[in-house]
């Protein structure tokens, strides 16, 4: 069960990919971040916040970290609406 809305965050928006070097860089890790809360009718933590939740929740950083859910759909066609 999701304690804070980082963890409710990570649990409904990310999967990780062990397999995966790839890392989900700051901008679009934030952007999904953003995305969710305004799915999810959520006042978004402060940057600084978020980072520091992540830091202690991903101690490993975000290697391997994809984008999954409704908050990824949201993400990806408000950054590129080229591809709709």
């Amino acid at each position: 069960m999701a304690h804070s809305q980082f963890d409710q965050f990570l649990q409904e928006a990310t999967y990780f990919d062990q397999a995966s070097e790839s890392t989900l860089d700051r901008d679009r890790f934030f952007g999904l971040y953003m995305s969710w809360c305004f799915i999810n009718q959520q006042a978004p933590g402060a940057e600084s916040r978020f980072w520091s939740a992540m830091k202690e929740r991903m101690p490993e950083g975000r290697k391997g970290v994809r984008m999954t859910g409704p908050a990824a759909a949201d993400y990806i066609v408000t950054t590129f609406p080229e591809l709709v």
